[in-house]
């Protein structure tokens, strides 16, 4: 049995539904091809910033945040040695003249999400969506291109589906990334999550646990339910060997750091509790030559989740590839010239919104993981930054929500946060310590510019 469609989706997660949806809108006719449509039991992608809900609605799933315990997620809270600081997002004006608006995210569960998100494609008119794992994809043997994938269903019976257009989505353990690129997800650390039965000290807010060598991050997924996540680096983890060792090392490291508040509920969790973990990875994106194919969502740029900004690219890649592939630019996606061009400009217009929420996600966190001495003036400096009000963190909060999309300006705000430090921390010294304050300020530059290095250097790849 053949199949043929206009586009071929392998993966319905985020990134799959949504430019499923978008392009099927479009009048193209597309399959999607998902390994299991049972409800994922994920501890991943479960922040959306306040730029993916404005791009969910662009895509017209808004409605699937709905009716999930989702809980609104209004900025960020962050304790740091005995201080604590908060930012949130500052309303914005539209620039049509109306009131300003104030963003808001969302946190739940993201299997309940990609149910939504599964159930809306599933409703649209142009598009089949199938249980089937793609295990073979089909290549012109004259020009190389992909021109479809086989795949298997329940029962072993396979059926080949071809496309014009192939669209890579399978996620972070990709089973096709490494035919089209060199790059491979790296990954020093674990996040280890815990769900826990608590209020946050400061509801609808992310939390942030910083300044005891092992970053912490909570969030609420539903009105009495708490995602924990500890960062444990991969050379740790080897130390401590085992799972019940993780648990104690929980025990002995977390406890003592978290709000009074929730310890009681924290210990119960960790004795009792279902602990598991994911890699932390960084992946960045890389324009895909293959003709007929384009990678999205995790199986082409990954970010430390600290930020949770995953999910939030992902909406944002499938809003942009839409427009760029729409009729009245692409007439047929069998054009292998103009969707080639389209490829091209989206590798390079999608960094416009991607650079930022990479670059942050990368950089917060290694200002979170550090605990030397130069690091702490920066993460000191961050908190009394924040403190300082909307006039500090306006920009910054609306960047990190995807709200606003400006790789110079994050670039501005990071180094100024920087600067701003070393003021503190010459404010603070004496005339005889003054020599060594200053060479120390030279240091924390240095460290500024080291932490998001790899990452700006990532965003310039071809």
């Amino acid at each position: 049995m053949n199949s043929t469609y206009d586009v071929l989706i392998i993966g319905a997660g985020i990134a799959g539904c949504a430019i499923a949806t978008g392009l099927a809108k479009q009048g193209r006719r597309v399959v999607v091809l998902e390994r299991s449509l049972r409800e994922p039991d994920r501890i991943a992608g479960e922040i959306l910033q306040p730029g993916g809900i404005a791009a969910l609605s662009k895509l017209g799933l808004d409605d699937c945040v709905e009716g999930i315990g989702a809980t609104p997620m209004e900025g960020y809270h962050f304790h740091w040695t005995g201080e604590q600081a908060s930012f949130w997002f500052c309303p914005l004006s539209s620039g049509d003249g109306g009131p300003a608006v104030k963003p808001t995210g969302r946190s739940f569960h993201h299997g309940k999400f990609v149910t939504k998100l599964r159930a809306a494609v599933a409703r649209e008119p142009n598009v089949t969506l199938l249980q089937a794992t793609a295990v073979e994809l089909l290549r012109d043997e004259r020009t190389g291109g992909i021109v479809g994938a086989v795949g298997s269903r329940e029962g072993g019976s396979s059926t080949e589906y071809r496309a014009s257009l192939t669209i890579l989505s399978d996620g972070s353990a990709s089973n096709f990334r490494a035919q089209f690129t060199h790059l491979r997800p790296q990954s020093h650390s674990r996040f280890w999550g815990l769900e826990l039965e608590a209020s946050l000290p400061k509801p609808n807010y992310a939390h942030g646990i910083l300044g005891h060598g092992l970053p912490i991050f909570m969030y609420q997924i539903g009105p009495h339910k708490i995602r924990m996540f500890i960062d444990i680096p991969n050379t740790a983890y080897r130390r401590l060997g085992s799972t019940d060792a993780v648990r104690a090392y929980l025990r002995e490291r977390v406890i003592p750091t978290v709000p009074a508040c929730m310890q009681a509920s924290l210990t119960k969790a960790i004795e009792t509790g279902r602990l598991r973990s994911m890699p932390n990875s960084w992946l960045p994106s890389t324009r895909t030559k293959a003709p007929g194919l384009i990678m999205l969502g995790d199986s082409a740029n990954m970010r430390h989740p600290a930020t949770g900004a995953g999910m939030t690219v992902a909406l944002k890649d499938a809003v942009l590839l839409t427009e760029l592939l729409d009729p009245s630019r692409v007439a047929s996606l069998g054009d292998t010239n103009a969707v080639t061009n389209a490829v091209g400009k989206f590798h390079w217009k999608r960094k416009r919104h991607s650079a930022p929420l990479n670059i942050v996600a990368e950089g917060m966190y290694a200002v979170f993981v550090a605990d030397d001495t130069t690091s702490a003036v920066i993460q000191h400096g961050l908190i009394r930054y924040i403190q300082g009000g909307e006039e500090n963190f306006a920009m910054p909060g609306w960047l990190m929500g995807g709200v606003v999309e400006s790789p110079l300006l994050l670039l501005y705000h990071f180094f100024k946060v920087a600067i701003y430090s070393n003021k503190l921390r010459l404010c603070e010294s004496t005339w005889v310590g003054l020599p060594v304050v200053i060479f120390q300020s030279l240091l924390t530059i240095c460290a500024a510019v080291s932490m998001i290095w790899r990452p700006v250097i990532g965003e310039l790849q071809l």
